[in-house]
């Protein structure tokens, strides 16, 4: 009886040993399942927090240059009316009660000279003079205003501006391939009317921004921009069209 009992039990150990085993096993098996599957939403949640990010950024950029611009224009309506805007004026086409370019030779001579490229972040008031000459314009953005540019979002460039045959707008560039950015300009762009703002890949060759292909108005070669226009002037705007093809009816 004894040795019955004792082989009993010995199997019943072998038993809870190899169910426990099993269990073992099981617990690896879901493990191992549980990390792939909180690994793969992980990286998509990533993803879109950063288009989503991308896109608010954008788009609070946006909201405040425009209604910096829209501020000077209603406070000046007049703006300076010794802008020469003719074909072979400083600022061909440009219109006069908004900021032109900062970097136009009208501002030759000026307190605050031409700028090396035509940022936003250095446009200034037309009509709104600090001196003695109808050229000295006041920045829109620094201490003066008490407004300030905010450097632009992360994997960006500085924006840029244009006031010309085309009509007014601006517009922002990057050379980075992260995979959120063109679905960050594409939520952006749905922000918007049709025809008001195109997302512009040069990934392929540089494209023109303007009917009169001028060399500092382009969407550089390996680049996307996103451009937002505030008036524009039919026929002549240059219109590039998205990648989605959503503004093939603008003209």
């Amino acid at each position: 009886m004894n040795i019955k009992l004792q082989t009993k039990r010995a199997s019943a150990r072998k038993g809870e040993k190899g169910s426990a085993l099993v269990y073992i096993l099981i617990a690896i098996a879901l493990l191992a399942a549980l990390t792939v599957s909180f690994m793969e939403p992980s990286s998509q949640q990533t993803s879109s927090q950063n288009t989503f990010k991308t896109a608010v950024a954008l788009q609070g950029q946006v909201d405040m240059i425009r209604s910096a611009i829209q501020e000077c224009v209603l406070s000046y309506p007049q703006g300076d009316i010794t802008i020469d805007n003719t074909v072979s004026g400083t600022d061909p086409g440009a219109r006069k009660n908004y900021p032109i370019k900062p970097n136009s030779t009208h501002f030759t001579g000026a307190d605050v000279g031409p700028t090396t490229d035509p940022l936003v972040s250095e446009i200034r008031c037309s009509g709104d003079q600090n001196g003695a000459d109808p050229n000295d314009h006041d920045m829109i953005f620094g201490g003066s205003s008490g407004k300030f540019m905010q450097p632009p979002p992360d994997l960006f460039d500085p924006w840029q501006y244009y006031n010309g045959t085309d009509g007014i707008y601006f517009w922002t560039e990057t050379d980075k391939t992260d995979a959120f950015i063109l679905s960050a300009l594409a939520k952006l762009d749905d922000n918007f009317s049709e025809c008001e703002a195109d997302v512009i890949d040069a990934s392929g060759g540089a494209i023109d921004l303007d009917s009169a292909a001028t060399a500092q108005t382009q969407c550089p070669d390996g680049h996307v921009c996103f451009r937002v226009r505030m008036i524009t002037n039919e026929p002549a705007a240059e219109y590039n069209g998205d990648t989605d093809s959503d503004e093939a009816g603008c003209t």
